[in-house]
């Protein structure tokens, strides 16, 4: 309550949606006429079943559409994921989810994670670097969407580096990365605030002078206290302390801070985390900001994502 993330008014709502269970959410992913079919076989066949369904008694809400994100292709089913798994009524839908899953037509992620990667805009011809990628489902909606408006059979001029500091989290990022069959993927393990320089390689492999690779898009999901996760793990009401935001604003900063020097002029750079504190947030953002003396600006995106609820970011917090 001390750092005015909510009002007063607003802050038992808050702890009672904190406490609530986590319903299951994943997003369909493939080709674009593929993601089509998907949907319409929830649409068609497992939403009219489920609404004839009853567990323990008692009747569901089918799974619907997030109607913040394009095209229908993410949705919600109010349903946790440990219930969805052992419900005999509802093993059809299940299997399902697990199937396509593992060919990569679906991806099982958070709704709230989803929304990072939407606000980049990512087009064919990008480059773009996701900077602390694992474990990889972010990463995948950067290169579905380098390859969204791409005829079928072509190959879109852009790439997608993903990189993570840690080399276990960097492999399995490889498996995961695997799955999308997309040659425009490059996995790289490096620690964010240390990313090195790329250089570009003329006709004959050489490297030609110091014609440096900057991206036009850099996505920033920061190491973070994850405080904004104990709908999903539990145990952070047990470890949080009020100086964990203290000890990561640093190294946010500087991640943040090495992206910026990689990004072209023009380009489009997402900062975001798991986390409520804006010691973690405004604050990183708005060292940052200093720091270049208005080489950087804040993008107003209001009008992007319009059924999003949302609020515009603190302008004081307490250290």
């Amino acid at each position: 309550m001390a750092q005015k993330i909510v009002s007063d008014s607003e802050f038992p709502e808050l702890m009672e949606s904190m406490r609530s269970v986590l319903p299951t959410n994943f997003r369909i992913t493939g080709s674009r006429q593929q993601a089509i079919d998907i949907r319409e076989q929830i649409v068609n066949e497992f939403v009219p079943f489920i609404k004839e369904t009853s567990v323990d008694g008692a009747e569901i809400e089918p799974p619907h559409p997030l109607e913040w994100y394009p095209n229908n292709f993410g949705w919600q089913f109010m349903i946790p994921r440990v219930a969805l798994k052992k419900s005999k009524e509802l093993s059809k839908f299940h299997s399902f989810l697990v199937t396509e899953t593992e060919v990569g037509n679906i991806s099982r992620q958070e709704a709230v994670s989803m929304v990072p990667p939407l606000f980049l805009d990512v087009q064919p011809s990008h480059y773009v670097l996701d900077m602390c990628a694992a474990p990889g489902s972010k990463t995948a909606q950067l290169i579905e969407a380098l390859h969204s408006d791409v005829e079928a059979g072509r190959t879109p001029e852009g790439l997608v580096i993903a990189n993570d500091a840690d080399y276990k989290r960097a492999c399995m990022l490889v498996h995961q990365m695997n799955r999308l069959n997309s040659p425009n993927i490059i996995v790289t393990n490096h620690s964010g605030e240390r990313f090195p320089n790329i250089y570009r390689q003329d006709a004959e492999g050489k490297r030609a002078g110091r014609d440096i690779v900057q991206f036009d898009r850099i996505l920033c999901d920061v190491p973070c206290s994850g405080d904004g996760t104990t709908r999903k793990n539990v145990r952070v009401w047990e470890k949080w302390r009020p100086d964990d935001a203290h000890a990561l604003n640093p190294i946010q900063s500087k991640i943040l801070q090495r992206a910026a020097y990689l990004l072209k002029t023009g380009g489009r750079m997402v900062y975001s985390t798991c986390s409520l504190n804006p010691i973690e947030n405004e604050a990183v953002v708005a060292h940052v900001l200093d720091h270049f003396e208005g080489a950087l600006r804040l993008v107003d995106v209001s009008d992007h994502l319009p059924a999003l609820k949302r609020r515009p970011g603190l302008a004081t917090w307490k250290v």
